[in-house]
C-alpha cells in the first residue's frame, strides 16, 4: 500500500462521510434538539457501527448480494420504511427546552444498527471495498475500515455542531417546526437514489 493509496482512500472517506446523508441530517437535528453532549452516543454509534459494517461487507457480505440479489431488494424496502419512520420522528421532535422531558436522542446501539438500513452507508461501504479492496483480502479490508473509522467521527461531529449553532435560533416554536420538518423532508429526499436509481 502506497502513500497515494492512503491519500486517495482518506479523501474518499472524507468526502463521503462529510456530505449530506441520513446520518448527518439526523445528527444535525439531534444537535439542535438535544445538544452536543447528549448526541455523543449517537455519533459514536455511527462511527463504530459504520467501521464494523465496512469490515463485514469486505469480508463476506458483498458475496451474499452476488449470490442472492433479492436480499438487496429486501434491504432497500426495509430501509425506505425505516427512514420514513425516522423522518416522522424528526418532524415531531420536541422543542430544545422540553426535549429532555419528552424525548431522547438516538442511542449508541440504535445508531450502530441504523447503518444496516442506511442507503448511503451501504453505498459508501460497497464503493469503498470495490475501489480500494477489490480482492477483498482481509488486511486491505481492515485498512479500509480503519481509515473510514478515523475520518468518519470528526466529519459527522461537524454536523452535530452545526445543529448546536442552529439551536440558538429555535427558541420560537414556529422556527423549530420549520427546522424539524425541513430536516425530515431532506432525510426523505436522501431516498431518491434508492427509489429512482437511474434518475427516473
Amino acid at each position: 500500500m502506497t502513500q497515494h493509496f492512503f491519500l486517495a482512500l482518506a479523501g474518499f472517506a472524507l468526502v463521503s462521510s462529510i456530505t449530506p446523508g441520513p446520518n448527518n441530517l439526523m445528527l444535525m437535528a439531534s444537535g439542535a434538539n438535544f445538544g452536543f453532549l447528549r448526541s455523543l452516543r449517537h455519533m459514536m454509534g455511527i462511527a463504530i457501527g459504520f467501521t464494523l459494517m465496512v469490515a463485514l461487507v469486505g469480508i463476506g457480505l458483498m458475496r451474499l448480494f452476488d449470490l442472492a440479489p433479492v436480499s438487496y431488494l429486501i434491504l432497500k424496502v426495509f430501509s425506505v420504511l425505516y427512514l420514513a419512520w425516522l423522518a416522522w420522528k424528526i418532524a415531531h421532535a420536541s422543542a430544545p427546552d422540553t426535549a429532555s422531558r419528552s424525548g431522547k436522542p438516538l442511542g449508541f446501539f440504535q445508531a450502530a444498527a441504523f447503518q444496516w438500513v442506511n442507503p448511503k452507508a451501504w453505498s459508501m461501504a460497497l464503493s469503498a471495498i470495490t475501489l480500494y479492496a477489490p480482492e477483498r483480502d482481509l488486511p486491505t479490508v481492515l485498512v479500509v475500515a480503519a481509515v473510514f473509522g478515523l475520518v468518519n467521527l470528526p466529519s459527522i461531529s461537524l454536523w452535530t455542531l452545526m445543529g448546536l449553532q442552529v439551536r440558538r435560533l429555535l427558541q420560537s416554536p414556529a422556527r423549530l417546526r420549520l427546522f424539524n420538518w425541513t430536516m425530515a423532508l431532506l432525510l426523505l429526499a436522501t431516498l431518491y437514489p434508492v427509489l429512482y436509481p437511474h434518475g427516473g
